[in-house]
């Protein structure tokens, strides 16, 4: 985001004042008429300013305001996860300052731009009823969870797809690999759409592939398929991870969104710890083809819910649609939304969205870092799917469905991460203050290196967690005691996650959903390589020292983000990629 979960992709609307301020007449449509044309005059004074929207980062603080204002995508990212703390792709990925095919030129037709008729407008998503926006939230989280908990659901048919295919543990293990990097390369491509066609459209795309995908995978007569089935079904999945984010954010105040987007952030955290649970219960007690059927018979449902209940909530593909109607109820063709003045094309907007996360993480050291950091952690994550198996086997004798509870401890530790977010809210208000009293200044953006302190906790839990886990990891030891480490290291993982990702909003505020998008994608391509080599090393190395390793491995990342609280500002100051607070 938010990610969060873009992000996770939209969360950047919080503060955009076109979706849901009051440019349009309340009162009637003389009066209306008048403040519009008033406004022409005000725009053709802005026209020069217009004409250098996406100003380099370095032009002066004034420029680049007048840049953001007039940039048709533009959103102010700096405080868009403050309230939820989404760990997703949650901004669009027109937001970056360097796509110059989308600035819009301000013209007189201004007057005829459609926007909200109000606050009370009854087409903003905004006023909704209370319950359908928490129907929505809730068939949009249960969706992101879905599609996580069938990447280590799968983890849990490894010894009878061995058995039924004649194949090795390695090639199994591809299953789970070929389905993350899916996820990693979805949003990419399905992200971008959602700007072009709005979220509904990409939100039944994506739901109705998905289960399509996993047609294959049920009834596979080899690995190849089911390798291949996987990639796409990961790929096709992706969507709700990179999209639904922003169908909250369109639909909750600022005020209003901290409680639902907590919710909507832990759903695709809580995804890979249930996965094993459920898929334990199923393959002790059956095949494993019903490992597929279950998930088929789940995504059928929300299939359903997606295209009869979810509406758009795109704020500028509603416009378009108001403009629509306005030009076929009056007859006027000069009637316009801005989204149809976006002159991009879908495959340039597409290519931005590939190339400029990549040069953050080759030009950026401390994206790069943070991005490798955040990655290692996942990628242990996705190890411990091959690891549980070995350790609480081998160790306690489980069977399969005791094996899947063990994920329990991992679960509950993240479900504690979530709920310490209104800690991290007040704390950062506090910080907040406290820099506002400093500086004598209110209202100014406040350093980003604000948006750490849960990764300094996280930092140490995370080691901690895996030497617990891994040192009481003997048969003699009860086997409550590993389970409880998992939990502590769960609760680092979350905490880290959520410092790093805010972190990373802020920093690179006009390059928001480019920082996102390259912390997603280097944080899947590691999930989806620890799983190849984690069995052997466990294996090879013993548990008590494989889970050693990887401790040392999150011990040497620790000084990270008390490195970037102190030096931060410093380091922000020599890049051309990042914001100053001067520049908010």
């Amino acid at each position: 985001m938010t990610e969060l979960p873009q992000n996770w992709t939209n969360m950047a609307d919080i503060e955009n004042p076109d979706h849901h301020s009051p440019h349009s007449p309340t009162s009637s449509s003389s009066s209306g008429t008048l403040s519009r044309i008033q406004s022409v005059a005000d725009l053709e004074k802005a026209e020069t300013a217009a004409d250098r929207t996406y100003l380099p980062i370095t032009t002066s603080a004034s420029n680049a305001r007048t840049a953001s204002r007039s940039n048709l995508a533009k959103t102010r990212t700096g405080t868009s996860v403050t309230d939820g703390y989404s760990s997703y792709n949650l901004v669009d990925h027109t937001d970056d300052q360097d796509n110059d095919a989308l600035a819009v030129k301000r013209t007189p037709t201004d007057a005829y731009e459609v926007r909200w008729d109000g606050k009370s407008d009854p087409l903003s998503p905004r006023n909704m009823s209370f319950a359908r926006k928490w129907l929505i939230t809730s068939i949009l989280s249960f969706s992101s969870f879905l599609v996580t908990c069938t990447s280590s659901i799968y983890t849990l048919t490894y010894d009878q797809l061995i058995d039924h295919f004649h194949t090795s543990r390695e090639v199994a293990t591809l299953g789970l690999s070929s389905f993350v990097i899916g996820l990693a390369l979805g949003p990419m491509f399905l992200a971008p759409l959602s700007e072009f066609y709005g979220r509904k459209p990409i939100y039944v795309l994506s739901m109705v592939m998905f289960t399509i995908w996993l047609i294959p995978e049920a009834v596979a007569q080899g690995m190849a398929t089911m390798i291949v089935g996987r990639f796409f079904d990961g790929f096709a999945g992706s969507a709700f991870l990179a999209v639904a984010a922003g169908s909250i954010v369109d639909m909750f105040e600022p005020s209003q969104i901290a409680f639902p987007m907590m919710i909507f952030s832990a759903a695709p955290f809580l995804g890979p710890a249930a996965g094993p649970i459920i898929g334990g219960f199923i393959n002790q007690f059956a095949y494993w083809r019903w490992t597929f059927y279950t998930l088929l018979i789940w995504s059928g449902c929300l299939t359903a819910a997606v295209i009869l209940v979810v509406p758009e909530t795109y704020p500028k593909v509603l416009l378009k649609r108001k403009a629509a109607s306005k030009r076929k109820e009056s007859g006027n063709e000069r009637w316009w939304a801005p989204i149809e003045k976006n002159d991009a094309s879908v495959l340039h907007t597409v290519l931005h969205s590939c190339v400029t996360p990549c040069k953050l993480l080759i030009l950026e050291p401390m994206c790069l870092l943070l991005c490798l950091y955040s990655a290692i952690l996942l990628g242990i994550v996705y190890l411990f799917f091959g690891a549980f198996p070995l350790v609480f086997q081998a160790n306690h004798g489980f069977q399969l469905y005791q094996v899947g509870l063990s994920f329990c401890g991992l679960g509950v530790g993240m479900i504690v991460g979530v709920l310490t977010n209104p800690f991290w809210h007040k704390n950062h208000a506090r910080l907040v203050a406290k820099y506002e009293e400093e500086t004598g200044q209110k209202g100014v953006k406040p350093p980003p290196e604000f948006r750490l302190p849960p990764a300094m906790p996280g930092a140490f839990l995370v080691p901690i967690g895996l030497f617990w886990f891994g040192w009481t990891t003997y048969s003699s030891v009860h086997w409550v005691v590993p389970i409880i480490g998992s939990g502590v290291f769960g609760t680092g993982v979350f905490l880290a996650f959520t410092g790093v990702l805010t972190f990373l909003v802020d920093a690179y505020a006009n390059y928001a959903a480019s920082a996102v998008a390259a912390n997603v994608l280097v944080r899947l391509i590691f999930a989806a390589a620890f799983p190849l080599f984690g069995t052997q090393m466990y294996e090879n190395l013993g548990f008590q020292w494989a889970s050693s390793l990887l401790a040392f491995l999150a011990l040497a990342c620790l000084p990270m983000p008390f490195l970037f609280f102190k030096y931060g500002k410093k380091i922000r100051a020599k890049s051309r990629f990042t914001t100053t607070e001067d520049e908010s």
